[in-house]
């Protein structure tokens, strides 16, 4: 493809790590660049040995480099609220992988089209990721006055970042549910299970509607699962949508591509293969406009 993305990783843990090895395989992008703040960071010494540049100066190895296009911040979100406006200064579409919640919330399946122009989307969390667009689904059929997810992960991809986040995470999911799910309003909650071997990412949905819209509902949640799936593989419905005592009740699991991050962190993998679609679709609408 003519005209790749220019593009910077921010943050070179267990997502950018993962991240990294997804954009090297994208038609879209030409990543240039991967920067942290710890030299002896495995993921700065990964993108070295695969001949990428590195930085050890964070945002500001990223703004020193010229002709940028996009920035993917894969640090945290109190480190994205001092990253962004600097990253808007600049000119630079940045993607933010924290649940930081500067820019509008967008899943690729559900709004995306809608935010193209902005200079900064967030991916809200992988549970949003996940089920926020399963709540989209019932809400297109018949209105959702209370949506609730839980949120299962394993401990073992639970890594500091996240765990750092957790009530970042409950408040912006819960947000996501109204803003792109449709609910009126929602709850969000995280279980970090121990078991071993770990266990797949899995997502409850509830929704309180009108359950007599079942066959709609679940004909519209199915095709959402397939719209998904063209940029996660590995996200599956587990139960399909039933009628529970005035509330519709659905399961989603999804299982990691395995890329960098074992199988089970589908919740981490979720959230890299958002981006990477955000990226790829950024990438035809600019050159739409170029051309």
């Amino acid at each position: 493809m003519a005209g790749k993305l220019r593009a910077a990783i921010l943050g070179p843990g267990n997502i950018g790590i993962d991240l990294m090895l997804k954009l090297l395989r994208s038609p879209y992008h030409e990543l240039v660049l991967m920067a942290g703040i710890y030299p002896d960071s495995e993921g700065l010494r990964m993108a070295a040995k695969k001949g990428i540049a590195i930085s050890t100066d964070g945002i500001d190895g990223v703004l020193a480099l010229k002709n940028l296009d996009i920035v993917y911040d894969a640090t945290g979100a109190k480190p994205h609220l001092q990253h962004a406006p600097r990253l808007k200064e600049a000119g630079i579409f940045a993607v933010d992988l924290t649940p930081a919640a500067v820019g509008p919330y967008v899943v690729p399946a559900v709004n995306l089209e809608q935010h193209l122009d902005k200079l900064n989307v967030n991916l809200i969390t992988c549970g949003g990721q996940a089920t926020v667009p399963i709540v989209h689904a019932i809400s297109r059929v018949t209105p959702v006055a209370y949506a609730e997810i839980v949120a299962t992960i394993s401990s073992c991809s639970a890594g500091p970042g996240t765990r750092k986040n957790i009530d970042e995470f409950t408040e912006t999911t819960r947000q996501a549910l109204i803003t792109v799910g449709g609910a009126k309003d929602g709850k969000a909650i995280i279980i970090l299970n121990p078991a071993d071997p770990p266990i797949l990412m899995r997502n409850t949905i509830y929704a309180q509607c009108d359950t007599a819209q079942i066959n709609a509902i679940s004909q519209s949640v199915g095709q959402m699962v397939k719209d998904i799936q063209r940029y996660v593989p590995g996200y599956r419905l587990k139960v399909a949508p039933y009628a529970d005592d005035g509330r519709v009740v659905a399961m989603i699991e999804v299982t990691g591509a395995g890329d960098y991050l074992p199988v089970y962190s589908g919740n981490l993998d979720i959230i890299t293969a958002a981006a990477v679609a955000i990226g790829e679709r950024y990438a035809q609408h600019k050159e739409k406009a170029v051309g």
